[in-house]
């Protein structure tokens, strides 16, 4: 009703609007210096005068659409004028005191109310009606019902006077939504079909959004409040008061503003879903209001859940290509990849495409690194970032490992083609993510080969950190380990769960209830771990504790086995740095030693250590004293033969 479809218009309106309440704030002067004369007649002219420029107006007034907004009776809406009249004209104002008897009485009582306007009644400003329930009008403290001042509320005095801004006491706790220039095509059928449905009801259910996207909830909740006619205002939940007078101060602030803006509300739960505040204040606003959070919560009042999540591989890619344009026209194949590997809103998408297409070309390699960037988890509390160094030539493992390692690689790339392009997703995405067990002993190279993976992909590789994930009390492992996959699933991470037999062993036997919460944990992660759609690795010492049921969801099942001599003399070769002094360093009885590469690295850093305490380049001697430190360590007694020709 405020809004109109061109500046010309507005103007005109505006300034017509102020005519009429010209003309309104007349006709209330005349009835007061009536009252002042004890006169029971008064002018007609003036209320003729505002009749006249009210048929002249294409629109109605402000103070109609207020009446009509807040339900008034004549009586009331009369009332309000006489409220603004005083803080608007002057000369009204002085026309209030001299009725009163009383100059300095330039303000309006409930009694001079029921004195001079028509058709009043008393129960105008109890707390129930909307003068006071909406606080429309203040009544000051401290003074009878009726000789106490009433006070028009500035942001209605200010729509009043034709200028509808949100009111600035709530512009610390909510920002507005901006229409989506790009929202996924599922998104845009879900926010459509939702205005169609409110469209033909007066009352409107709240919407709970849920899922995994909140930038793609804000935007349909954009899209719907628009198509609604209304504009969006969000709150985070973690953002509200507590339970009190200042949360109900705020809820009759965003229900005022439901009716004047007019708008719609867009509740943000946090981590946990909703807090007690929010909850209290959604059950309790009318009007269209949205709840987002990313899962079901439960809502007193009645609601309709729409699920939306990131969108899918496919539509990804659609999105990145309209996005980029032109400057995307070289990355048909990268985008395939960046689609299937990262979950990304349609927000986000857009406003990458944006910025790294300003250029007029977009680098393939800069453009995963930001995507990676912008899906990079949240789990410093859970989880060890590693930075990737290792390559493939560091890796010493037998051709067959080495060839399964690449056959994992080949299939995270391909996922796109073979899931999406040739229809494997269509049948169900449960496990569609790569997940493996790396097994064999200590130091054999099975977080080398995770890191040797994560720098081929480029993903950011994260060792989960057992110590901070498992909890002895119930039910706080499974709410750690959703942490986990839920940070990750927006892609470019590699999961390392290393040791794993501490988190996914074998379920046991129930004897007591620490089995049975046991057990549940397992089946929790069996689940988990074959829904996440992402790349996760598992090592262990010890294969025969794993749960067979891990076993069987596993995608890959890699040996890797203790180093043979060969071997040994192959990661004696790439554990040396080329820049490392040595003297007399002998390849073949190196490989003698009967170790592990790991304890092979820890034996040629400590004998790095040992020569560059004395000065002198490393030699045999100073390896074989490392290697007795190390024999030590590990509590595994050295043979004479291992050392032999050493020293």
């Amino acid at each position: 009703m405020m809004e109109h479809p061109s500046r010309d218009a507005a103007a005109i309106w505006l300034d017509q609007n102020q005519a009429y309440l010209g003309a309104e704030f007349a006709r209330l002067r005349e009835r007061l210096a009536a009252k002042h004369r004890d006169d029971a007649k008064h002018s007609r002219s003036e209320s003729d005068a505002a009749a006249a420029l009210r048929s002249e107006m294409e629109s109605p007034p402000a103070i109609d659409v207020v009446a009509e907004l807040f339900g008034l009776t004549g009586f009331e809406r009369q009332l309000l004028l006489l409220c603004a009249g005083v803080e608007m004209d002057s000369r009204l104002a002085e026309a209030c005191g001299e009725a009163q008897g009383n100059s300095q009485k330039q303000f309006v009582t409930f009694g001079l109310a029921l004195a001079v306007l028509p058709n009043p009644h008393w129960d105008a400003i109890t707390p129930s009606r909307p003068l006071r329930r909406l606080r429309v009008l203040e009544l000051q403290r401290g003074s009878a019902l009726t000789t106490a001042p009433l006070r028009v509320d500035e942001r209605v005095l200010h729509y009043l006077a034709g200028s509808n801004q949100l009111d600035p006491r709530l512009a610390s706790v909510v920002r507005d939504g901006l229409p989506p220039e790009w929202i996924a095509e599922e998104q845009r059928e879900t926010a459509a079909n939702a205005v169609r449905v409110l469209a033909g009801h007066e009352a409107w259910p709240l919407l709970h959004l849920c899922g995994d996207d909140p930038q793609g909830h804000e935007d349909i909740a954009t899209f719907v409040a628009n198509g609604l006619g209304r504009r969006l205002i969000i709150l985070k939940a973690d953002a509200l008061p507590a339970m009190g007078a200042e949360l109900d101060d705020l809820l009759l602030l965003l229900e005022r503003e439901s009716l004047l803006l007019p708008a719609a509300v867009l509740v943000q739960g946090d981590k946990s879903g909703l807090s007690t505040a929010a909850s209290h204040l959604v059950e309790r606003s009318p009007g269209v209001v949205f709840v987002s959070t990313r899962e079901p919560v439960q809502i007193s009042r009645s609601f309709a859940r729409l699920d939306a999540n990131k969108p899918g591989p496919v539509e990804q890619r659609r999105l990145w290509v309209a996005a980029l344009g032109d400057a995307g026209s070289s990355l048909n194949g990268s985008l395939d990849a960046i689609a299937e590997q990262f979950r990304l809103s349609a927000r986000t998408i857009a406003s990458t495409a944006y910025l790294l297409a300003s250029r007029g070309t977009v680098d393939e390699e800069e453009l995963w690194d930001a995507c990676r960037s912008l899906a990079r988890p949240r789990l410093d509390d859970l989880a060890q970032r590693i930075m990737p160094r290792a390559t493939w030539d560091d890796l010493v493992l037998p051709d067959a490992q080495k060839e399964t390692l690449r056959q994992l690689a080949a299939q995270v790339r391909h996922r796109m083609k073979v899931y999406e392009t040739w229809g494997f997703a269509e049948k169900g995405r449960r496990g569609l993510g790569v997940s493996a067990l790396f097994t064999g002993g200590s130091g054999t190279g099975k977080t080398m080969a995770a890191e040797v993976l994560a720098g081929e992909l480029r993903l950011d590789l994260y060792r989960i950190d057992l110590s901070s994930v498992v909890s002895k009390y119930i039910g706080d492992t499974e709410k750690n380990l959703k942490q986990v996959f839920d940070t990750a699933e927006d892609g470019g991470v590699l999961l390392l769960f290393d040791e794993a037999d501490a988190l996914f062993g074998k379920r046991s036997e129930v004897r007591d209830s620490r089995d049975r919460y046991a057990n549940i944990e397992v089946g929790y992660l069996l689940q988990r771990l074959e829904a996440y759609q992402g790349l996760a690795i598992l090592t262990t010492n010890l294969k025969s504790t794993m749960d067979s049921a891990f076993q069987r969801r596993l995608r890959f099942i890699v040996n890797f086995p203790f180093p043979d001599a060969a071997l040994r003399k192959a990661i004696w070769r790439n554990v040396l740095p080329e820049a490392l002094p040595t003297r007399g360093l002998d390849p073949e009885k190196l490989a003698q030693l009967n170790v592990a590469g790991g304890s092979i690295r820890n034996i040629a850093v400590h004998a790095a250590f040992l020569a560059a305490r004395v000065g002198k380049p490393v030699g045999m001697h100073h390896l074989a004293d490392a290697a007795r430190l190390e024999s030590q360590k590990i509590e595994r007694p050295l043979s004479s033969a291992e050392l032999q020709g050493w020293e």
